[in-house]
C-alpha cells in the first residue's frame, strides 16, 4: 500500500521513521526552506497544482492512504488533500499536534487571524517578538510605533515592519535561552500562532510576565483527526487504512 505523507513536521518525518520499512512511503515537502530536514524513504518537493493536480498524483502514483501532517496553519494544502481524497476514494487521516491551552500565570489574547493581531498589537506593547513566519511578516508592515524581532529559519522575502531585526534560527529552543533572548530585547508582547510542540517561549513568557498574543489554528475540514505519530501509524496498518 503506497502511503503519501504531506508535510516537513516533525511529526511527519517520525512517521515517516515508523513505516518506511513496512509501506512504499513518499513524503511531499511544500518546498518553501532551502535545507529540509529530510525523513525516510523517497521526497518530493513542491506543489501540486490544486486540487485537480493532488488528485492526478494519487490516481497516476496508486497512492492508497494519505497522511496530511502538515503544519496546523497550512490551511490551503490541507483543504486540497480533504478535496482530492474525497474525490478519489483515498482515505485521509491528519496529524496534528494538540495546540496550546493557556494556565495560571499566562495572559493570553486570542484572535482568528494575523490580520487581527496586528491590529491589537499596539495596544498590548512596543517592542514585539515576532514568531509567526516569515512568509507572515508583510501583515506587520503597516503597524507603527513598535519595534520587532522576528525569527524563522531563513530571511523573510517582501514587505516587512519598518523597524525589524531578524533572529534565524531553528528549534527546539530552551526556556533558558527564550527567557534569556526576551529579557535581553526588553520584549513586552510576543506573537506566536497555536502551532504546539515546544512551548519554551509561552514559558518564559509567563515567568516574565510577558503577555501573548495568540492566533488560532484554522479548522481541520472533516476528518479523523490524531495527535501522535504513532496513531497514523497504528491507522494505516489496520485494513481500512
Amino acid at each position: 500500500m503506497r502511503v503519501l505523507i504531506l508535510g516537513g513536521t516533525g511529526e511527519a518525518r517520525r512517521l515517516a521513521g515508523l513505516i518506511a520499512g513496512e509501506f512504499p512511503v513518499v513524503s511531499s515537502l511544500a518546498g518553501r526552506t532551502s535545507t529540509p530536514l529530510l525523513p525516510a524513504g523517497r521526497v518530493r518537493i513542491g506543489g501540486f497544482g490544486g486540487v485537480a493536480g493532488l488528485a492526478g498524483y494519487l490516481r497516476d502514483t496508486g497512492v492508497r492512504a494519505v497522511v496530511d501532517a502538515t503544519h496546523p496553519f497550512a490551511a490551503v494544502i490541507s483543504r486540497n488533500a480533504a478535496e482530492a481524497c474525497a474525490a478519489t476514494g483515498v482515505p485521509l487521516l491528519v496529524l496534528r499536534r494538540p495546540g496550546w491551552t493557556a494556565g495560571p500565570g499566562d495572559e493570553w489574547h486570542r484572535v482568528a487571524s494575523l490580520p487581527e493581531a496586528a491590529a491589537l498589537l499596539p495596544r498590548l506593547g512596543r517592542r514585539v517578538f515576532l514568531t509567526t513566519g516569515r512568509q507572515g511578516l508583510a501583515v506587520f508592515a503597516g503597524v507603527d510605533g513598535c519595534w520587532f524581532l522576528s525569527r524563522s529559519v531563513e530571511p523573510p522575502s517582501g514587505a516587512v515592519p519598518r523597524n525589524l531585526t531578524v533572529l534565524l534560527g531553528r528549534g527546539p529552543f530552551t526556556v533558558e535561552g527564550e527567557r534569556e533572548l526576551i529579557a535581553g530585547h526588553r520584549i513586552d508582547v510576543l506573537v506566536t500562532k497555536d502551532s504546539g510542540g515546544s512551548a519554551a517561549k509561552l514559558t518564559a513568557a509567563r515567568e516574565l510576565g510577558v503577555p501573548v498574543l495568540m492566533v488560532n489554528r484554522p479548522v481541520v475540514p472533516g476528518t479523523r483527526v490524531v495527535s501522535t505519530p504513532e496513531e497514523a501509524a497504528a491507522w494505516l496498518r489496520t485494513p481500512d487504512g
